[in-house]
């Protein structure tokens, strides 16, 4: 099944919009700003999973900063 899409109306900085324009064709555009947007989103979900991990009361096995930056780590790797 297809990804339904949104017409979003928003204001980017005038000098991204000019790189946009110049080093993507226009009948690409919307595919590569959703792709950026993914990554972003994805990087904020990460970054909040680890802040409320940080900031909850340990339960069960506790890890080290170590250990969840490795975790993370092979995470990413795998996408």
């Amino acid at each position: 099944m297809g990804r339904t899409s949104r017409k979003l109306n928003f204001l980017i900085e005038e000098g991204l919009c000019r790189d946009l324009e110049a080093l993507v064709p226009a009948g690409k555009r919307s595919k590569v700003v959703n792709q950026a947007l993914h990554k972003e989103l994805e990087s904020i979900r990460r970054k909040r999973a680890v802040e409320k991990l940080l900031s909850s009361p340990p339960v069960g096995k506790q890890f080290s900063n170590c250990e969840i930056i490795e975790g993370l780590s092979k995470d990413r790797r795998s996408h």
